[in-house]
């Protein structure tokens, strides 16, 4: 009997090509929000659609498929947590450190002494390192740029990320508790609800004040996207993936975009075209390795790397973008390579230990009027 074909890529593959084209369109639309006041994107305004932020919400879709994912292959808390936090904060630390301790002393404006010994020099690293106390000024850094108000901007969706991956926890606990998957629905629904009274959009953080370091009005419109990825994911038996339906919803968006119904057509086909596309993504594409696989430190790397360029004297969009996209993949290609690849090796020490049989007590023989019949072992324990 023939096997079928293998028609696509396997989908981990698909989200890191899908993660890295969107951390590089974040990094085009920063272009303009660094050199260009009143633009936030490469976009006119009054087109109200911005690439970056579009790429968000499938990011934080993406996010939430796929840590709903890591959850259901080994629900324990504090594996998760331990997961998680090796993902995150080694190359934070890295990009912080640098920032601080760097890059902070040799393009700061105020003398050494008083960089040095101002307490929020301090501050940065460690608010930064620690992600929901995330600071974003260091002294004399990037005050002559045209966009002196964060010296690595891109940062601020991190304590967000790391919110989204509370709720994860939640739900696996009220799930471990007996309740049933629909509540997912119920937490989307009060997400929801949030987003469409805070009012947060691309040009601005809602109506709400910020926790920490948390802007309450983006978490909300983010963790839309995030919890559709989780839904997708825990309902994946009843919600088919079509590329037809993805294509359906982003003419949809497009028609609505104008709108006040874009608040909610965005987050919806944001999700389930990304969920969908790395499902579907050509197998031809498939065999990019580690190339595809940087997006986190594009992320994080990106929006300083810019800065760095802009202090350089360059203050036109385009040039910037000429610049700053192929340091910040290849920023991000160091960060992984470096950094992430091999600290996620020590994941190998959070494994589940897998149960052992019991050895059985030795038969006793008993005679028999023929031999029976008795299949050999593997030897290998059954998952």
């Amino acid at each position: 009997m023939r096997s079928c074909p293998k028609l696509h890529a396997d989908s981990h593959v698909g989200f890191a090509w899908l993660r890295t084209i969107g951390a590089l369109l974040i990094v085009l639309d920063h272009c303009w929000a660094l050199l260009v006041s009143g633009r936030s994107t490469i976009f006119p305004p009054s087109w109200q659609i911005a690439p970056g932020y579009v790429a968000l919400m499938g990011l934080f879709a993406m996010s939430g498929y796929q840590i709903q994912h890591s959850w259901a292959r080994d629900p324990s808390w504090w594996r998760f947590g331990a997961r998680r936090l090796l993902r995150i904060l080694p190359p934070l630390v890295l990009v912080a450190a640098v920032t601080t301790f760097v890059v902070g002393p040799l393009v700061t404006e105020w003398p050494q002494g008083a960089y040095w010994s101002h307490p929020q020099t301090w501050r940065y690293f460690v608010g930064t390192s620690l992600v929901m106390l995330l600071q974003h000024r260091l002294p004399g850094v990037f005050d002559s740029n045209p966009f002196p108000y964060s010296a690595n901007g891109s940062l601020w969706t991190l304590p967000m990320e790391l919110l989204g991956y509370g709720l994860v926890l939640l739900l696996g606990v009220f799930l471990a508790l007996g309740a049933s998957r629909l509540v997912l629905l119920l937490l989307l629904a009060a997400i929801v609800y949030a987003d469409t009274t805070l009012q947060a959009d691309f040009l601005s953080q809602g109506k709400a004040a910020s926790v920490l370091s948390i802007p309450l009005g983006s978490a909300a419109s983010f963790l839309v996207p995030f919890v559709l990825g989780m839904v997708l994911h825990a309902f994946r038996d009843r919600i088919p993936l079509r590329p037809s339906i993805a294509a359906g919803l982003f003419v949809l968006w497009l028609a609505l975009s104008q709108t006040s119904w874009d608040r909610y057509t965005l987050p919806v086909m944001a999700a389930y075209g990304s969920v969908t596309l790395a499902a579907h993504w050509p197998l031809r594409w498939g065999g990019a390795g580690d190339f595809v696989f940087g997006n986190y430190g594009i992320s994080i790397w990106g929006f300083l790397v810019q800065q760095l360029i802009v202090l350089a004297g360059v203050r036109e969009p385009w040039l910037l973008v000429v610049f700053s996209l192929p340091a910040a993949y290849l920023a991000g290609q160091l960060s992984w390579r470096f950094v992430e690849k091999p600290t996620l090796r020590l994941r190998k020490h959070l494994r589940p230990k897998r149960a052992v049989a019991p050895v059985p007590e030795p038969a006793t023989l008993t005679p028999v009027a023929e031999p029976l019949s008795v299949p050999l072992s593997s030897g290998r324990d059954v998952a």
